[in-house]
């Protein structure tokens, strides 16, 4: 390890120079007002150096007009912008080299009249514009590497976050679906979009409220705190294709092979993509560094009480294929067709020791399992929208699901007393056969009427599922006494499981105004669902070795109808400040359920009454105050009601409990968001929880030979409350140089109730979580992220303070990615992990460590690297679970070291001509491939 010292060496030279220059100072401020005098708040305001029009920085005007513009640039001469929607945009050249310090008082922008064509042109490369519901950046002001993909652009955005698993957040709202161009790109995932779309064609990012296709076309408000981006394709390059093939292979058998390739033609797409791999990838989503091993070393899962495990449990070897096509016809037609294939064969492997917790006594549970799953996965979708006139739209989805697959299992548990006798054991082995298919299919007519946002709406929508399940179950379990053998008990069977559902929705939806800002929302529903179930148990004939022996006790066939009407009533207000809408109604549900083995029925009907209130308040364009409250009731479902005894595992006997009362959830949440783009802070402060009445929960009773007898019950007391923060903050240094720290903090607390041995008891967990991250960027060279996580958690047990918990975990990690010697990429990703709750015998502290090393060639356009998974040959997945009367620790199979050598090569053509390599550090600076410049994908 004596290189250590070395390279440290030289990544402080490197620090250095990069902080040192010829830029000088400046300080630019003004006020925006327009003809009346009235300050324009939100007017983005950019300066550009006159000799190649690179972007130096921009702001955002305030409440009261005024903004300033600081920071220090080499050049001498540059333009001065101030762009606001419906104003022509003002251009001045400044001289800095005279004087650093510019005071332009009060600026007037003049409505827009003839030049309109003029000013759009100019104000299209403003890097920043705020609408009414619409944040928009222009990709070309932003600095990336030549050839960037999406994910890396939206990393320079203000306001924007993107994390290691490729989850998008704006302004501390999650982004739920990508656009290109107003349509889907493959589907909902977005990681296809954010990893494969190169900069080089993206012309706007769009961030709006996320909305269903009728909301979009009646104008009704939609979610406000889930986001979509929609990508517009520059003009110039709308027409013409990219591409990109990995192929690599390595030690214990590894590989990768991905190819994707997008076809663009004005409204004409057209998406293919293929993969196949067994290193637990999907495939699509591969990183610039290292493919499609993933970017991060490791990954955290959430327990549900707030603690940490390892990495994914499992190696799977997955083969992908899909296609996507997506066209408008004469503005009437428009049609987004989608198919894909999916087969994963996935193995794991699973050790758990469990601690079980009784009122008056304790066991325990050993157990070793592993199990082989194959499935077959068939996806088709189509999306057809056909728009009679500018105020009528008729939406046709339908969308079909195929599923066929196999999989088989095996265990061993022993259960054992406090001082080692053994109770009981069990060996099983499965092996199971399924096919399934689901159709499902939403129509939508939509008429508008008027011009304040009046509507009608009818939608018919259906599902149909049916599966069949083929299993074949063979168990021996020993029951001990006084540490004696007593009895065994086996079971060879044949399992048949039919289901079939078939559920039909009418929907009716009209919107009054009532006046400018003020409308009536006036709803109906009504749904009806059958569903058959069918799940026969045949035991073994020992003299015909089939399975024709059919066993009444424990096979099952009920036939159940539930009937649901839904009258709803809602008031929305509406101006230029506050948007709020308060709607309520009653939910009528029937459910009707017949089991033919037992003779047994019922028929319950459940009133719910519900309310769902939100309310937004705009402080300014920038920063906002959200507050919703809503109520629900959760029907219990036909397992937990059916009163049928359910003795399939003879340890674990269930029964179902016709007198249930469904589950009233009340739910809260608010949250305050600001983004100042004067000092590139944004921060973004939530809290919200929920409460539950008449909650389901199991009754368990457990007899001296252990076995379990549960049914179901209703309980009062149990909540959920969670707050927290994010902070980041931008610096633009020196050279183009950029430093964004991020701060947060997220607190919870936790009230379950439940029983053991028919005794009430309750849990509370408290978790504090305080995490902060880095991302340091030194050009387009280096990129530093190191970041570090600390999770407190705290657990108290009524059953037993011998339960109660108190615990820490810390979760460390740098990524590292460099672009020099030029041609290189080069990337490592570590992270430390340590577990402050693993008993002994289960390792509690790790190091991941990923390595990459890549050389472009063929131009730029083809890229071969080595890439080391897991360096240090660490890998795990450990983790504690404590439950109200458990404590459980488990070790999973993961996948472990290995090698990979891949080739990629890329290859693009827009407008007519294939697009030049670019090289890095050239003209146009902080607009990355942009304006003057042939970009590379």
């Amino acid at each position: 390890m004596k290189f250590y010292p070395r390279v440290i060496f030289t990544l402080l030279i490197a620090l250095f120079y990069s902080f040192t220059g010829n830029a000088q100072d400046f300080e630019i401020k003004g006020k925006v007002i327009d003809n009346e005098q009235t300050p324009l708040e939100s007017a983005t305001v950019y300066i550009e150096k006159v000799k190649d029009s690179t972007l130096v920085t921009y702001t955002i005007s305030d409440i009261a007009g005024n903004f300033i513009l600081e920071g220090d640039t080499d050049a001498d001469l540059v333009n001065i912008f101030i762009s606001y929607t419906g104003f022509n945009t003002y251009q001045k050249q400044l001289s800095l080299k005279e004087n650093s310090s510019i005071d332009l008082k009060n600026i007037l922008l003049e409505f827009s009249t003839n030049s309109l064509e003029e000013v759009l042109v100019k104000a299209d490369r403003a890097p920043v514009t705020i609408k009414k519901d619409t944040l928009e950046f222009n990709a070309a002001s932003f600095k990336t590497r030549p050839d960037a993909n999406l994910e890396e652009t939206l990393k320079q955005l203000p306001g924007v976050d993107v994390d290691s698993d490729g989850n998008i957040t704006v302004n501390g709202k999650t982004v739920s679906r990508i656009l290109v161009n107003g349509k889907e790109f493959f589907g909902d995932d977005p990681l296809i979009a954010t990893k494969n779309l190169p900069k080089e064609i993206i012309d706007k990012i769009q961030v709006v409220d996320t909305k269903t296709k009728a909301q979009e076309f009646t104008g009704k408000e939609g979610d406000s705190e889930n986001k979509t981006i929609n990508i517009t394709i520059q003009k110039d390059k709308n027409e013409g294709y990219f591409s990109r093939l990995t192929a690599g292979g390595g030690t214990d058998e590894r590989y990768e092979l991905s190819g994707i390739a997008n076809y663009f033609k004005e409204d004409l797409r057209l998406s293919v993509l293929g993969s196949s791999n067994n290193i637990n990838s999907s495939g699509f989503t591969f990183d610039e560094v290292f493919d499609a091993m993933g970017r991060s070393a490791y990954s955290i899962s959430r327990n549900s009480d707030g603690s940490d495990s390892g990495g994914s449990s499992g190696v799977t070897k997955a083969e992908n294929g899909g296609l996507n096509f997506a066209n408008e016809w004469n503005d009437k037609i428009e049609v987004n067709a989608n198919y894909f294939y999916n087969r994963a064969d996935n193995q794991t492997a699973t050790k758990l020791e469990r601690e079980n917790i009784l009122p008056d006594s304790r066991y325990f549970n050993n157990s070793v399992s592993s199990s082989d799953k194959v499935n077959n996965n068939h996806r088709a979708g189509l999306n057809f929208e056909y728009r009679l006139d500018t105020l009528t739209r008729i939406s046709f989805r339908p969308n079909l699901t195929v599923n066929n697959g196999y999989s088989s299992s095996n265990s061993f548990t022993e259960s054992f007393l406090e001082d080692g006798s053994p109770i009981n054991n069990a060996t099983t082995n499965e092996s199971t056969d399924i096919v399934s298919s689901d159709f499902s299919n939403q129509l939508d007519v939509t008429r508008r009427f008027g011009s304040k946002g009046a509507y009608v709406r009818v939608g018919f929508n259906n599902s149909n599922t049916d599966s069949r399940e083929d299993q074949i179950y063979n168990s021996t379990t020993e029951i001990y006494e006084d540490g004696n053998l007593n009895e065994t008990l086996l079971q060879d069977q044949f399992i048949e499981q039919d289901t079939r559902e078939d559920e039909y929705e009418l929907e009716l939806e009209s919107r009054l105004p009532l006046t400018d800002e003020l409308s009536l929302d006036v709803e109906y529903s009504y749904a009806k669902a059958d569903r058959t179930s069918s799940r026969l148990v045949y035991n073994k004939d020992q003299n015909t070795e089939s399975y024709d022996v059919l066993d009444n006790s424990l096979s099952s066939d009920f036939i159940s109808e539930t009937f649901t009407h839904q009258p709803q009533l809602g008031l929305v207000f509406e101006n230029d400040k506050l948007r709020g809408s308060v709607s309520g109604g009653l939910q009528n549900i029937r459910i009707k359920n017949e089991d033919i083995f037992t003779s047994s029925s019922f028929d319950n009907t459940y009133n719910n009454l519900f309310v769902n209130s939100y309310l937004r308040y705009r402080i300014t364009k920038t920063k906002s105050l959200y507050v919703n409250y809503r109520n629900s009731r959760n029907t219990p479902s036909i397992t937990q009601l059916q009163p049928v005894t359910n003795t399939t595992n003879p340890l674990n006997i269930v029964t179902g409990n016709p007198n249930l009362d469904p589950t009233l959830t009340h739910s809260f949440y608010t949250n305050f968001n600001n983004y100042d783009f004067r000092s590139r802070t944004g921060f973004y402060l939530y809290l919200g929880g929920s409460f539950y009445n008449d909650q389901i929960v199991s009754f368990t009773t457990t007899d001296e030979d252990l076995v379990r007898t549960t049914t179901y019950t209703n309980v009062n007391g149990a909540y959920n409350l969670y707050s927290g923060f994010n902070f980041t903050k931008s610096y633009e240094l020196q050279n183009e140089n950029t430093l964004k720290p991020k701060l947060g903090f997220r607190a919870s607390v936790n009230r379950s109730v439940g029983f053991s041995n028919a005794q009430q008891y309750d849990a509370e967990t408290y978790t504090l979580t305080p995490q902060l991250s880095l991302r340091y960027e030194i050009g387009d060279l280096f990129v530093f992220d190191p970041s570090y996580q600390l999770t407190y958690n705290q657990a108290e047990y009524s059953l037993s303070t011998g339960l109660d918990q108190n615990y820490t975990n810390h979760s460390l990690g740098l990524e590292i990615t460099s672009y020099w010697p030029e041609k290189f990429i080069i990337g490592s990703d570590l992270s430390y992990q340590h577990l402050g709750n693993i008993s002994p015998g289960f390792k509690n502290n790790y190091v991941l460590w990923n390595l990459s090393l890549g050389y472009e060639l063929l131009g730029e356009d083809g890229i071969i690297k080595v890439k080391v998974f897991d360096v240090l040959d660490e890998n795990l997945s450990t983790s504690r679970y404590t439950g109200e009367d458990y404590i459980q620790d488990t070790e999973q199979l993961v996948l472990k070291q290995y090698v990979m050598f891949s080739f990629t090569y890329k290859f693009s053509q827009f407008g007519g001509s294939k697009t030049a390599p670019t090289r890095r550090g050239g003209p146009g600076g902080r607009g990355g491939g942009g304006r003057g410049r042939g970009g590379r994908f």
